[in-house]
């Protein structure tokens, strides 16, 4: 009898072909939506706007978020729904904006003590409200979100998601006062383990990634501490800290990257970073940080990889945090299931030819409302940005600040004086917006009074503020001596010691 020899290869022939991940999922794209807290729009090695060096920091090494733009698009003009993170988060979520939620701000509003009074704050996301990570579900996918929860109490499953570390908040599952490093990497193995799981299984899947902050030593690895010293940023250990942890967030970027590589799915999934609001003295040229509607708290970076982006492309166009919930939707082929209530638009269009018109929503216009005290010396404010006019509405004494965002990205110069017809073109459109969605407004304490003069004068811009406090013989500019005084006038501005200096205090003198 003769024996009988097959080679492997024969057998492999012989077996049926084995299907893609993509025929796996029919075609369903997944997602990875990685989230930064607290990022100013010059945070990243990236820079943003090709003609704007400062869109690029100085002193942060983030060289996974160079590979997505390098990959992918970039958005040079994305704005967060909030200078604050829960009512960004829980427009990420939903893609309704935090006015229409009610969910303007951290704390429960009310009356403070001020001139004028807050609105109450929903402070626990609506379980009637549907998800991105329920609509998703609903269209067979599978759904996590590991990391900064920070939109209630109620637990992540109760919106959709089949798997979680919890509703937790800044201080992690564990409540730590320093939740980085352990959570940076702790949240990616458990978003690689979910990947790994879900593409074994054919299934597609959205994953959410949110990081925690932190700005110190003790919140990133020894060894990436280390790391950033030798870049040579001097011995501050806030910057120095603040570097190692976006360093340790770019690190764990990388390792989900190199996981959908080594999957072969990286062609599949769209990976999405952004951040939660703009953050102070990390925003090139803009003004302001967290807790205001300037540009610096609220212009932070986007970027966003995936099979319909264009390679290394970037894009102008103003859009919003409302508009990445109905990007995904369209992307995953459920657009038409999109909530009547979502008010922004798909990225889709823009993603293969980023110099495409725009975005189509309900209100052309992008509007921002936060009636409360926080960080910012103008109080409770509401914003609009139409074309390339952004205009400020600032309730505590009813000014109206206009700027020429094309002309003047640090919004030094108000032009409410000279456009009249603008301002009230605009002022119209924002109470419509407003008006529309039944906004919860401040207002004014009963016997408060009328607000003084010199709180009705236009700001003054951060740059004149500063040259002001550094000025010390008032002559309206720096002389050689003052100017090897520097350092130490700027180290007496720091009122309250935190080794940071706000605009509030580069105002004083």
């Amino acid at each position: 009898m003769r024996s009988l020899s097959i080679s492997v290869a024969a057998l492999l022939a012989l077996a049926p072909p084995v299907d893609s991940f993509a025929q796996q999922t029919a075609g369903k794209p997944c997602f990875v939506f990685i989230q930064g807290e607290g990022q100013g729009w010059a945070s990243t090695s990236v820079q943003l706007d090709p003609s704007e060096p400062e869109s690029k920091s100085r002193s942060f090494l983030t060289p996974n978020l160079q590979r997505i733009a390098r990959e992918g698009v970039r958005f040079s003009n994305f704005y967060a729904p909030s200078p604050r993170c829960t009512p960004s988060r829980a427009t990420y979520f939903t893609g309704i904006s935090p006015a229409q939620l009610r969910m303007t701000f951290t704390s429960p509003g009310g009356d403070t003590g001020r001139r004028l009074i807050e609105p109450r704050v929903v402070r626990e996301l609506p379980t009637e409200i549907t998800t991105v990570a329920e609509m998703l579900k609903d269209a067979g996918y599978a759904t996590a979100h590991f990391g900064k929860w920070h939109v209630g109490r109620m637990h992540p499953r109760q919106h959709g998601f089949d798997e979680s570390d919890g509703a937790t908040s800044n201080g992690g599952p564990e409540n730590s006062r320093n939740p980085n490093p352990k959570q940076a990497y702790r949240i990616t193995e458990r978003g690689v383990d979910f990947i790994e799981r879900q593409t074994k299984a054919g299934k597609p899947f959205y994953l959410q990634l949110s990081h925690y902050g932190g700005r110190s030593q003790a919140d990133a690895k020894r060894e990436t501490f280390e790391r950033v010293l030798r870049l040579g940023l001097g011995r501050n250990d806030r910057n120095v800290g603040a570097a190692a942890v976006a360093l340790d967030m770019d690190i764990t970027i990388g390792m989900v990257l190199d996981k959908l590589d080594e999957l072969d799915i990286a062609d599949n999934t769209y990976v999405i970073y952004t951040a939660d609001h703009g953050t102070p003295g990390r925003n090139g040229p803009l003004q302001g940080g967290k807790g205001g509607l300037w540009d610096g708290g609220i212009r932070i970076p986007l970027f966003i990889r995936g099979p319909a982006a264009k390679h290394g492309a970037h894009c102008t166009v103003r859009v919003t945090g409302a508009d990445l919930m109905p990007t995904i939707a369209e992307l995953a082929g459920v657009g038409d299931k999109l909530p009547s209530a979502v008010e922004g638009g798909s990225l889709k269009e823009l993603l293969a030819d980023p110099k495409s018109e725009g975005v189509t929503r309900r209100h052309g216009e992008i509007v921002f409302h936060f009636p409360h005290y926080d960080k910012d010396s103008l109080g409770p404010v509401s914003s609009i940005i139409a074309g390339n006019y952004k205009l400020i509405r600032v309730y505590e004494d009813g000014r109206r600040l206009l700027f020429d965002l094309s002309e003047d990205i640090g919004e030094r110069n108000d032009l409410a004086g000279s456009l009249p017809a603008k301002v009230r073109e605009l002022d119209a459109q924002l109470t419509d917006y407003l008006t529309g969605i039944d906004a919860d407004l401040p207002t004014v304490r009963p016997g408060a009074g009328t607000p003084t003069v010199s709180n009705q004068q236009a700001p003054r811009s951060r740059r004149d503020s500063l040259l002001e406090a550094l000025d010390q013989d008032d002559d309206g500019s720096l002389s050689a001596k003052e100017l090897e005084k520097l350092p130490a006038v700027l180290r007496s501005l720091d009122k309250d010691g935190d080794g940071n200096l706000s605009r509030d205090e580069a105002r004083s003198r």
